[in-house]
C-alpha cells in the first residue's frame, strides 16, 4: 500500500465532489472455479483499492459525505481460518493503514444501509461488474440484480474518472518501476523466438515472470503467429524461421498496477523484405503519435494521425490509393487497423472501463464514431498532465475482412485489394508503448524502451540463441 496519507487526500477529494449522501463503495469476493473450496487468484476491486487500499476479500466500505466520517465493514477471521491461512492482522489494525478508525462487522452494513434509506438520504455506489455484488446490492437497497447498473451514481462515476484518470506521483513512479518487469517479459519473448519451440512455451515463460516478481499478468498473454488476430489467446502453435510472432503482454503488480506493450518480431531473428516494409510503417506511426501527445490534444485526433500515417505508408507500398485526407474519413484505413490506438492506463490495464468506456474515454459532448474500426476506439477525450495511456498502432491482413469488402466492394477506391491479396498470409504486426502525459508532451514509461527498431530487435532475438 501507499501511506495512508494517499488515500486519506483521495478521500477527501472524493467527498469533495460529491453533493450529500452517502457513499457505498464493495469489495470483491472469492469466486469458485468449479466447486467452492477452488477459488480463482483473489482479486480486489481496483476503485476500493484507490480509496481504501485494503487486498483482501469480503469488505465493504462507506464514505459518508453528510457526517464526515469513513468506516470499513468486514469480519475478523475465526481459527478455521487460521488453520487453513494462517495468523492474519485484524481488520482493525489494517484500517488503521490507510486512515480510517471506524471498523464495523460486516452485518452492521445492512443496517446502515436501510437508516440511510430510512431517512431519505441518496446512497451512491458504482456499477457492479460481477454478480456476487449485484445479488448483494439488491440484498442492501432492494434494487434488482439486474437494475443496478442502471440504478448506479452517475456523479459518482464521473467523480472517481476525474479522480483515477490523473495519475498521483507516487502512482507514477510506482508504474515505471515495474515496467522493468514488462521489459524482461518481452525481451525474454523475444530471445525465445526460435523454430522449433511452441508458442506456449514463451507464453508460460514470460507469466512465470510475473509470478517471479510478486506479481501476475494484467490480462491474458496475447503471443501468437497469427497476430492478425487481434486477440489471440491460442498459443499451440509451433514457430518455424520467418514467422512474424506478436505478443502482448502485461505485468501486474502486487499493488496491481499494470504494464501493457506489443512487439512483432520475426522467428530466427531475420525481417523479410516483405515484414521490414510493414513493420517500418508501424513504427513511424508509433513514434509519430509518441511525438503528437501532450496536453490540450484530443487523442481523437492523434488516431486520426496515426491512421493517416498508415494509409501514406501502404499507398507508398501500392496497397492503397487516392486522397488520404478522403480515404481515412471513409474508414479505408480501418481494412488494415481496425481497431482503435489505445487506452487508458493504471490500476486496469483497461483503466475504469467497469465505470462505462464512454465515460472514461469520451467528453460530455463527444459523440463515438460508428463507423467500422473507429468505433473501437476506447479513449478520444482531450489529454491532460497525469493521464497514462497506450500507443499501439497496428497494420493486420485479415483474410475474412479483406473477403468482405471484396466481395462488398468497400472502399475500392482507395484500397488496390490485387495488392492487397499477396499479402493474405502476412499475419499482423502491433508495436505498444505506454505514455504519461506530462506538463508539455508525454514520454515512454520505463528506463529502458522495449527493442523496437529493426536492429535492435533482430540483435535480441539472434542474443537468445
Amino acid at each position: 500500500m501507499f501511506n495512508k496519507e494517499v488515500y486519506q487526500k483521495r478521500r477527501s477529494e472524493l467527498s469533495k465532489s460529491i453533493n450529500n449522501g452517502i457513499i457505498l463503495l464493495l469489495g470483491n469476493v472469492d469466486s469458485p472455479m468449479n466447486y467452492p473450496g477452488n477459488i480463482y487468484e483473489f482479486r480486489q476491486d481496483s476503485t476500493f483499492l484507490y480509496f481504501f487500499g485494503l487486498d483482501h476479500p469480503g469488505y465493504a466500505a462507506i464514505i459518508d459525505i453528510d457526517e464526515n466520517e469513513n468506516y470499513i465493514f468486514g469480519d475478523d477471521i475465526d481459527i478455521d481460518d487460521i488453520i487453513w491461512m494462517g495468523p492474519q492482522p485484524s481488520i482493525k489494525d489494517k484500517a488503521s493503514e490507510i486512515g480510517v478508525d471506524k471498523v464495523k462487522p460486516f452485518k452492521n452494513l445492512f443496517d446502515y444501509i436501510k437508516s440511510a434509506q430510512n431517512n431519505g438520504r441518496k446512497i451512491h455506489f458504482l456499477p457492479p461488474y460481477r454478480p456476487e455484488n449485484k445479488l448483494l446490492l439488491q440484498d442492501l437497497t432492494g434494487i434488482k440484480a439486474n437494475e443496478t447498473k442502471a440504478n448506479a451514481s452517475l456523479e459518482l462515476i464521473k467523480a472517481v474518472v476525474k479522480l483515477r484518470s490523473i495519475k498521483g506521483s507516487e502512482e507514477i513512479d510506482h508504474i515505471e518501476k515495474i515496467m522493468d518487469i514488462g521489459y524482461e517479459m518481452h525481451t525474454t519473448s523475444m530471445k525465445m523466438a526460435h523454430e522449433g519451440i511452441y508458442e506456449r512455451e514463451i507464453a508460460g515463460t514470460i507469466e512465470g515472470i510475473a509470478l517471479k516478481y510478486g506479481g501476475r499478468i494484467s490480462f491474458p498473454v496475447i503471443l501468437s503467429r497469427r497476430g492478425e488476430t487481434l486477440h489471440n489467446h491460442d498459443h499451440s502453435n509451433l514457430l518455424k524461421n520467418g514467422d512474424l510472432l506478436l505478443t502482448d503482454a502485461g505485468f501486474e503488480s502486487s499493488m496491481h498496477y499494470a504494464t501493457d506493450n506489443t512487439r512483432t518480431f520475426p522467428v530466427g531473428g531475420k525481417f523479410s523484405q516483405k515484414q521490414r516494409e510493414i513493420y517500418e510503417i508501424v513504427l513511424a506511426t508509433n513514434n509519430a503519435v509518441h511525438k503528437a501527445v501532450k496536453p490540450g490534444i484530443f487523442y481523437k485526433d492523434v488516431h486520426t494521425l496515426a491512421a493517416k500515417t498508415i494509409f501514406d505508408g501502404l499507398k507508398n507500398l501500392g496497397l492503397t490509393r487516392g486522397n488520404t485526407d478522403e480515404a481515412v474519413a471513409a474508414g479505408a484505413h480501418a481494412l488494415f487497423m481496425p481497431h482503435g490506438l489505445g487506452h487508458m492506463m493504471g490500476l486496469d490495464v483497461h483503466d475504469m472501463e467497469d465505470l462505462g468506456e464512454n465515460i472514461v474515454g469520451y467528453e460530455d459532448n463527444q459523440k463515438r464514431s460508428e463507423q467500422f474500426g473507429t468505433a473501437y476506439l476506447r479513449l478520444a477525450r482531450e489529454l491532460k498532465p497525469g493521464f497514462v495511456l497506450t500507443d499501439e498502432p497496428g497494420i493486420y491482413f485479415i483474410p475474412a475482412l479483406i473477403d468482405k469488402w471484396i466481395n462488398e466492394k468497400i472502399n475500392n477506391q482507395y484500397i488496390n485489394f490485387e495488392k492487397v491479396n499477396q499479402y493474405r498470409d502476412f499475419g499482423g504486426i502491433r508495436l505498444e508503448d505506454d505514455i504519461l502525459v506530462t506538463t508539455d508532451g508525454g514520454r515512454n514509461l520505463g528506463r529502458r524502451r522495449i527493442p523496437i527498431t529493426i536492429d535492435e530487435v533482430e540483435e535480441m532475438i539472434r542474443s537468445g540463441k
